[in-house]
C-alpha cells in the first residue's frame, strides 16, 4: 500500500458539517472500490478490474470532498455531473453508486455485474443506471460529452442566474485523450473558457498492447495547455495531492486537466502496474494477494460497517446544499421557475409551438416558395426559434451554407453565454458529441450543421445519442448528387441508408418547404431519439399549397399526388426527387397509364406505423418504384425486391447538378420508361 494514502482521514466538509462519527482512513474507503471491483469482475468472469483498482483513491477523494450530488435525488438540476468517460471501468462508477447509497444500486447488483436484467451493463449506460450520466465506453464520448455539459451549465446559468451553478467532472483515461474526438473536444472547451469543466486524467501508463509509449509520446500536460486550459500533474495516490489539485481547480478561469499519475490493478502482487490487469479477470490467486497486500481481509462483497457508513455520509455531504437550492427555487418569479422547471423536464412549450408552425404553414399557403431545403429550413427557424428559447444551434464552419443561424441569433462566446448559436470549427464529430452532452445535461435541444457526406465523422455521437434516447437534431445539407460541382468527395450516396440502420435515428429527408417545417415539428416532438434532416443545396418546388393543420409527415408516407383512376403504378420517393416523380406520373398519364405519387420523408415513421396503415399507404399497384438519389439499400422493404429502383449505384461526379441527374438517369422520363417496360408497354 502506498504509505501516502494510509494516514489521510476523510474529511466531508465542503456541503455540510463533519460526521459525528469517527472518521475512517482514507486507505480503507478506496480500497472497498478495489475491492467491490475485484470481485464484481471475478464472479462475471468478465470486465476491467485495473481502472477502479488504480483510480480509487482519485474517485474517493471527488466523491467524498468535492463533488455535489444527491443519491436520494439523481436528477437533481444543480447536481455537479460526472462522466467515466473510461467507460470500461464501469465498476469505479457502480461501487461509488452503491457505496454513496443510491438506492437501486444494491449489493446485488453489483453481484450481477454485466448479467442480463442488471443495471450494471459492461459499460455505464444512461437511463439504465441512476447515477450515470452518459452512456460511455467508445473512448473519447464522454469527455466530448462532457463539454457539452458544461457549455450547456453556462449557457442555462447566463439565462436563469445563480439557479444553476455546478461543475461538470471527468474521469478520462489514456485511451480518451488518444481518441482523435479528444483534440475537438478540448479544442472547443479551451476557446470557450469553460472554467467550470474539471477532467481527472487517469495516467497509468498502460494500453491493452502493453506499456503506452508503444504507440504514445504525448505530453499530455503541454498539449491541453496549448488548448487554453489550466494543466497539472499529481500523484494519483496521495489523497492530499489530489485534494489540493481540485481545491485549485475550483477558483479557475479555465477547464482544467489534473494528470494523476496511477498504478492500473494498484495492489495486485504480480499484475499491478500491467496490462494483464486492464481487461481481465484477475483470478483467485491473485485477488488473494492483493486482499493480502491492501490489508483487506473481508470475504467477497462485504464493506465493514464502518467503511460503509462513512460512505453513506459522504451520500448525505450534500443535502444541505439541495435544501438551499430548493429553497431559492421556490423563491424564484412564479413565471421564471415554472419555465426553468419545464426546460429542465425537457416538455415543449406545446402552444408556441403549434402557433409558431401554424404561422409557417399560412405564410407558405399564401406564398409558394421554390427553394432549397436548406432554405426552407432557415425560413422555418425564423419561427421556431423565437418560440422555443431552449433551442440552441450551431454549424461546424458551414453557417451559410446549413442555414442554421437565424439573423436574430447571437453567437455564443466566452464572454456572452446568453448566445443561442454555437461556431463548433471544423470538428463536426466534437460537435456531434457536444450536443449530445447538452441534451444530457438538460434544459438544451442541440441543433447543428454539415454536409450529409460528413455525417460519417458524426456517427459515432449519432450512434450513442440513438442508443440513449436523446433529442439531438442534426442538419445535414448538401444531400445528394444535387449539389453539383463539390463533386463525388462531397456528394452522399450511400449515407441515408448508413443513417437509416442506426436503431431509434429519425432520418428525414423533405421535399419542399413545407414538409421541411413538418419534419422540423416531428425532431422536435421525438423526446426519446435524436434526427437528422437531410436537405438540399438546389431549389425544388412547393408541392403542398394549400394550408392544412395536419402534420402529413408524421406517417412516414403519404400520397402527395392521387392516380386518374385505379393506380397502375406506385411511386414512392424522397426529397428532391419528389418532384421528378410527379412529372413522371404526368408523362405516365399522358400515355394512358395512371400512377400515384408517395412521399416518404421518413423510413423509419412509416415502418413503425400499424401494418394496416402502413400497407393502405404502399398500395397494391402492379408496379411499385421507388426513386431517390442514393443507393437502393433499405428501399425493397416498400418496393419489394421485383420493385424498380431509380437512383445510385456508383459514387457521383464534378458537373452542374441538372447534368448529373441526367447522366445518372434520375429524371422523370427515366421513372416513366421504366414504369412502361415493367407494365410491358414500352
Amino acid at each position: 500500500m502506498n504509505a501516502k494514502a494510509s494516514p489521510v482521514a476523510v474529511t466531508t466538509n465542503r456541503h455540510a458539517p463533519p460526521a459525528a462519527a469517527p472518521a475512517v482512513a482514507h486507505a480503507g474507503m478506496a480500497n472497498a472500490i478495489r475491492a467491490l471491483a475485484m470481485d464484481a469482475v471475478e464472479q462475471a468472469k468478465s470486465g476491467h478490474p485495473g481502472l477502479p483498482m488504480g483510480a480509487a483513491d482519485i474517485a474517493t477523494v471527488l466523491f467524498t470532498q468535492f463533488l455535489k450530488f444527491d443519491p436520494a435525488a439523481p436528477a437533481w438540476a444543480d447536481r455537479d455531473r460526472f462522466v467515466l468517460s473510461a467507460g470500461h471501468g464501469s465498476m469505479l462508477i457502480y461501487a461509488l453508486l452503491y457505496l454513496t447509497g443510491y438506492e437501486a444500486m444494491t449489493i446485488e447488483q453489483i453481484k450481477k455485474f454485466r448479467q442480463l436484467g442488471s443495471i450494471t451493463a459492461g459499460h455505464p449506460e444512461f437511463g439504465h443506471t441512476p447515477g450515470v450520466e452518459t452512456t460511455t465506453g467508445p473512448l473519447g464520448q464522454g469527455l466530448a460529452n462532457a463539454v457539452g455539459m458544461a457549455i450547456a451549465e453556462r449557457h442555462l446559468a447566463a439565462v436563469f442566474g445563480g439557479i444553476v451553478d455546478h461543475k461538470t467532472y471527468v474521469l478520462a483515461s489514456d485511451g480518451d485523450l488518444m481518441e482523435g474526438v479528444s483534440q475537438e473536444a478540448i479544442a472547443l472547451a479551451g476557446h470557450l473558457k469553460l472554467n467550470k469543466l474539471i477532467v481527472l486524467f487517469d495516467d497509468n501508463g498502460i494500453s491493452i498492447d502493453g506499456a503506452l509509449s508503444l504507440t504514445d509520446s504525448v505530453d499530455q500536460v503541454k498539449r491541453f495547455e496549448a488548448a487554453g486550459w489550466a494543466a497539472s500533474r499529481v500523484d494519483g495516490h496521495d489523497p492530499a495531492a489530489i485534494a489540493a489539485a481540485l481545491e485549485k481547480a475550483q477558483s479557475s478561469d479555465k477547464p482544467v486537466l489534473i494528470a494523476c499519475k496511477t498504478t492500473i490493478g494498484y495492489g495486485a502482487p504480480s499484475k499491478a502496474g500491467k496490462s494483464s490487469a486492464h481487461g481481465s479477470p484477475l483470478g483467485a490467486d491473485e485477488i488473494k494477494g492483493a486482499r493480502d497486500k491492501l490489508g483487506w481481509s473481508h470475504a467477497p462483497f462485504e464493506i465493514p460497517a464502518d467503511i460503509l457508513s462513512q460512505w453513506r455520509q459522504a451520500g448525505e455531504r450534500s443535502k444541505g446544499a439541495h435544501a438551499e437550492w430548493s429553497q431559492r427555487l421556490a423563491a424564484l418569479d412564479a413565471a421564471q421557475r415554472a419555465e426553468f422547471t419545464r426546460r429542465m423536464a425537457g416538455d415543449l412549450p406545446k402552444q408556441a409551438l403549434t402557433d409558431a408552425v401554424a404561422a409557417v404553414k399560412q405564410s407558405l399557403a399564401a406564398t409558394p416558395k421554390e427553394i432549397a431545403t436548406r432554405t426552407a429550413c432557415e425560413f422555418a427557424l425564423e419561427s421556431l426559434i423565437p418560440a422555443l428559447p431552449e433551442m440552441i444551434g450551431g454549424s461546424a464552419d458551414l453557417t451559410g451554407s446549413n442555414n442554421t443561424r437565424t439573423k436574430s441569433m447571437k453567437a455564443m462566446s466566452a464572454a456572452d453565454f446568453s448566445g443561442r448559436f454555437i461556431h463548433y470549427g471544423v470538428r463536426e464529430h466534437g460537435m456531434a458529441s457536444a450536443m449530445n452532452g447538452m441534451a444530457l445535461h438538460g434544459g438544451i435541444i442541440p441543433y447543428s450543421g454539415t454536409f450529409l457526406v460528413f455525417s460519417d465523422y458524426c456517427r459515432p455521437a449519432i450512434r450513442l445519442a440513438a442508443l440513449m434516447g436523446e433529442r439531438v437534431i442534426h442538419i445535414m445539407t448538401h444531400d445528394s448528387i444535387g449539389l453539383g460541382e463539390d463533386g463525388p468527395t462531397h456528394q452522399p450516396v450511400e449515407h441515408l441508408a448508413a443513417l437509416r440502420a442506426i436503431p431509434n435515428l429519425l432520418v428525414f429527408r423533405p421535399a419542399d418547404a413545407v414538409e421541411t417545417l413538418e419534419c422540423w415539428q416531428l425532431a422536435l416532438e421525438a423526446r426519446r431519439r435524436p434526427s437528422v434532416l437531410a436537405l438540399t443545396r438546389q431549389n425544388l418546388p412547393q408541392l403542398s399549397q394549400n394550408f392544412l393543420s395536419s402534420n402529413r409527415c408524421t406517417a412516414g408516407a403519404y400520397e402527395i399526388a392521387a392516380a386518374d383512376g385505379k393506380a397502375e403504378v406506385s411511386i414512392f420517393a424522397t426529397g428532391s426527387e419528389v418532384a421528378i416523380a410527379v412529372e413522371a406520373r404526368k408523362l405516365l398519364a399522358a400515355k394512358g397509364v395512371a400512377a400515384r405519387v408517395v412521399s416518404v420523408p421518413c423510413f423509419e415513421l412509416l415502418m413503425e406505423a400499424p401494418e394496416t396503415a402502413r400497407r393502405a399507404t404502399i398500395g397494391d399497384a402492379k408496379v411499385k418504384i421507388g426513386v431517390e438519389a442514393a443507393i437502393r439499400q433499405g428501399w425493397d422493404a416498400i418496393i419489394g425486391t421485383d420493385g424498380l429502383f431509380v437512383g445510385m449505384n456508383s459514387f457521383g461526379a464534378s458537373a452542374p447538378y441538372k447534368e448529373l441527374y441526367k447522366k445518372f438517369g434520375i429524371t422523370a422520363d427515366a421513372v416513366a420508361a421504366g414504369a412502361l417496360r415493367k407494365l410491358g408497354k414500352s
